[in-house]
């Protein structure tokens, strides 16, 4: 068991995001997660990842609500429950965030170096950076250029190179075809193809249902802040409730 989540629960002021959410991954696979906007898909990626952090006895008043947490996450049989974002990232889960988020005022080159802050090895980041040239050659062409002038697709690109830069363990991929034309979607499904078949664990948020069925070894499928089916493509496709119902197939 490389990530489980047990009984994770989110409220930000009095709107539960998550609820007693549960869902784990086995090192090796192609796990997805989908579900329409508003179903507590992102929230549970930040929390895995360390970006909402709490107190088990706290709830912690921020500037835009109370956020209470209940339950726990567990990476490697190791309880990460309330570490910093970077201790997390130090012991392999990485997280690739919506729509990229790239440093906009600095260059592509400077992005993935970024990515690579937790590497102490200069010849590894450079084997590191290597890779990431082969699976994303528009970076290398792009390497000067100020980030926020990438396109939708580059940018995304980007993420997921920064992401690469400190060999993950655990790639948490959230929402990355959001606002992307068909074609720079294929592209995208082909490098998280190659991504995975080089032996990297990936999680993979997604609202486009066929494009993470296409992809994954099993599905997660969310609605109001749990999961509500989970299986593989053939078994929630095969369930004319759930394809109905939480797909809209």
């Amino acid at each position: 068991m490389l990530l489980k989540v047990e009984n994770l629960t989110i409220c930000y002021d009095t709107a539960m995001v998550l609820n007693e959410f549960s869902m784990e991954v086995d090192q090796g696979e192609l796990v997805g997660v989908v579900g329409p906007n508003g179903a507590g898909k992102t929230t549970l990626m930040r929390a895995i990842s360390g970006l909402v952090k709490w107190d088990k006895d706290i709830t912690r008043r921020t500037r835009f609500s109370d956020i209470t947490f209940e339950g726990s996450i567990t990476f490697e049989g190791e309880n990460i429950h309330g570490l910093p974002a970077y201790k997390i990232a130090q012991r392999g889960l990485i997280l690739c965030p919506e729509r990229g988020r790239p440093f906009r005022e600095v260059t592509v080159i400077d992005n993935l170096r970024a990515g690579a802050h937790l590497c102490n090895n200069k010849d590894e980041m450079e084997r590191n950076l290597e890779r990431v040239y082969q699976l994303f050659p528009v970076l290398q062409v792009r390497r000067d250029q100020i980030a926020g002038t990438l396109s939708g697709g580059e940018r995304q690109m980007l993420a997921m190179g920064r992401a690469l830069m400190y060999r993950p363990k655990l790639l948490c991929i959230d929402e990355p075809t959001t606002g992307l034309a068909p074609k720079i979607k294929e592209e995208l499904f082909k490098r998280i193809k190659e991504i995975y078949q080089m032996g990297i664990t990936i999680l993979l948020v997604e609202q486009d249902v066929h494009f993470a069925f296409k992809l994954s070894n099993r599905n997660y499928v969310v609605s109001r802040g749990k999961p509500v089916a989970e299986g593989t493509r053939q078994e929630l496709l095969g369930d004319e409730v759930i394809r109905k119902t939480y797909l809209g197939l």
